[in-house]
């Protein structure tokens, strides 16, 4: 589980809280063949405030794949010339739950502590720019690995109890 060496307070005590907290289920993803793919806007997803997490549900036997998703997603942020690329970098970090999740799926948690303000933390926009031949092979094996629910969560820090 966390400690308080890996995460800040305030976000040890959200990301606790959110464990418990019933997510709305999501309708298993539908990938459409390549050959049938048409560019459509993806909404970026933004985090406006001091910290974030996002909670993802991954279907246990498809752990690997996430992780292997995960993997590149490190790999594309490090080598963006994009300086908040960098800066997402520095400051994300995936943890895995030890206990399973209330739905039986394997809990996987992404905290930015600080978030970049205003960048966009799309995985498959991330992927995309970083490997636009593979981009839609990665985009298929991270969407598969989800179970139900998914939690995007802006953190407006409060206090910081260690000042």
């Amino acid at each position: 589980m966390f400690t308080s060496r890996t995460l800040s307070a305030p976000v040890q005590a959200a990301a606790l809280s959110l464990l418990f907290w019933p997510t709305a289920s999501a309708a298993p993803a539908q990938v459409t063949p390549p050959e049938k793919v048409v560019a459509v806007p993806t909404p970026p997803r933004l985090l406006t405030s001091d910290g974030g997490l996002v909670l993802n549900f991954i279907k246990p036997d498809k752990t690997a794949d996430f992780e292997a998703v995960v993997a590149k997603l490190r790999e594309a942020l490090q080598k963006s010339p994009k300086p908040e690329r960098r800066q997402q970098a520095a400051s994300w970090k995936v943890f895995k739950a030890g206990e399973l999740a209330a739905s039986g799926n394997v809990l996987y948690v992404f905290v930015m502590d600080p978030a970049i303000k205003g960048a966009d933390y799309t995985v498959s926009t991330i992927l995309a720019e970083a490997f636009p031949s593979e981009a839609i092979a990665l985009y298929k094996q991270y969407s598969e690995s989800f179970g139900p629910g998914y939690n995007f969560v802006n953190l407006g820090l409060i206090q910081d109890l260690g000042k």
